[in-house]
């Protein structure tokens, strides 16, 4: 009866060496060409967006029209005063400068000559100055980050930071006394990338700026590409919207000035060749790769590949989602096809950030296991059926 029980939850086991079955999606759910299989027709998976319909922007590549943001420095000197109220002035986080003894002027949303202009104003008013021409003088000391709202074919859509800096890169930090700035992270293209880069749908033709309710469209194609930069400064109260094409643009998964450089994906190898993680040398280092690495790239990273002949018919899968549409999408791959197959570009996947990778023995290293574990078994009930038997005799 004992052993009749151990051949039934061996034939149990040894069924379980059949492979499992191919994974099921929602219509529609893969959304780039090497998710479907060769063969499939391409199509693109979205409708397209489009920018609003507002008044057109000026003059949006000049730097002396960007405004002052909370946390830029000035230096203020006038004509007679050393110490009273003459200095370097934080604007605050509402974007005002606050004068000792003078009063305080909103300062967000001014070029600094304008700022002057009012300043000097202030101080004429209140007798402090005489309307001399050069009386006051303002000089920019650092221009601080400014935030910035990113939305449409972004990874990340939400308010970011462009320009921001440390501590020790605090423009008079190591120079010393120091006057004017070019913050050159306070850009269109550092605000992107902070947003988690453009995605393969982006149409980076037509991006648009808006500012003051009015819109600039960027075309930053040519920066993409490496020809010219195309970047142009940000200042606060600024929004980027990148409008989607609905279609999946491979020329865009790489890094570039739009793109970010690197991405996080996770992975999981809890059978062989590995018996845990840690045992397949999965870290940090491992889970974070280039933008543009493809599914064949990280199954070496996944230490998928290679091992025991045995394994050769192992598979993996990929878990992704579509950006456009927040729709899921399992795709699963042979090992060995991606490996030798001359046409795997077709169906070698492009991994996008927050994937996840799974690798899968073959069914000959599940039948090993299984019978491991019927040896196992029998190993362990062998002996209590021996003592039972000498205690009845």
């Amino acid at each position: 009866m004992r052993f009749g029980t151990i051949t039934c939850l061996a034939s149990v086991l040894l069924s379980a060496c059949a492979a499992g079955p191919r994974p099921d999606n929602a219509p529609g759910g893969a959304w780039m060409p090497q998710h479907m299989l060769p063969g499939a027709a391409e199509q693109c998976m979205s409708e397209p967006t489009f920018l609003p319909v507002l008044p057109a922007l000026d003059r949006v590549e000049s730097p002396a029209a960007l405004r002052l943001a909370p946390g830029d420095r000035v230096r203020l000197r006038i004509i007679g005063d050393e110490d009273r109220i003459s200095g370097t002035y934080v604007l605050g986080d509402g974007g005002a400068l606050s004068l000792p003894g003078a009063g305080r002027v909103e300062a967000q949303g001014l070029s600094l000559a304008e700022l002057e202009g009012q300043l000097r104003a202030l101080l004429v008013q209140q007798n402090i100055v005489q309307p001399l021409r050069n009386a006051v003088q303002l000089q920019l000391v650092e221009s601080a980050g400014v935030s910035v709202a990113v939305s449409g074919a972004v990874f990340q859509p939400g308010t970011v930071r462009a320009g921001e800096r440390q501590r020790d890169a605090r423009v008079g930090q190591s120079e010393g006394l120091a006057s004017g700035d070019a913050n050159v992270g306070r850009s269109v293209a550092t605000a992107l990338r902070a947003a988690g880069g453009v995605r393969p749908d982006a149409d980076i033709r037509r991006i648009g700026l808006i500012r003051d309710g009015r819109l600039a469209v960027l075309n930053l194609q040519a920066g993409h590409d490496g020809a010219a930069p195309g970047d142009v400064l940000l200042t606060a109260g600024d929004r980027l919207i990148v409008p989607s094409t609905g279609c999946f643009d491979a020329d865009l998964v790489r890094p570039s000035l739009v793109t970010t450089p690197g991405i996080r994906v996770f992975m999981s190898n809890l059978a062989r060749s590995a018996n845990n993680n840690a045992g397949a040398a999965i870290g940090n280092e491992t889970t974070s790769l280039p933008y543009g690495t493809r599914l064949t790239q990280g199954m070496f990273a996944l230490n998928c590949v290679g091992g025991s002949a045995m394994n050769a018919k192992r598979k993996v899968i990929l878990i992704s989602r579509n950006p456009m549409t927040g729709q899921s999408v399992v795709v699963e791959r042979k090992v060995e096809e991606l490996v030798r197959n001359a046409d795997r570009d077709e169906y070698d996947p492009y991994l996008m950030p927050g994937d996840a990778l799974a690798c899968y023995d073959s069914r000959w290293m599940n039948f090993r296991d299984a019978m491991g574990l019927v040896t196992d078994a029998v190993s362990s009930v062998t002996p209590v059926i021996l003592l039972e038997e000498a205690l009845s005799n």
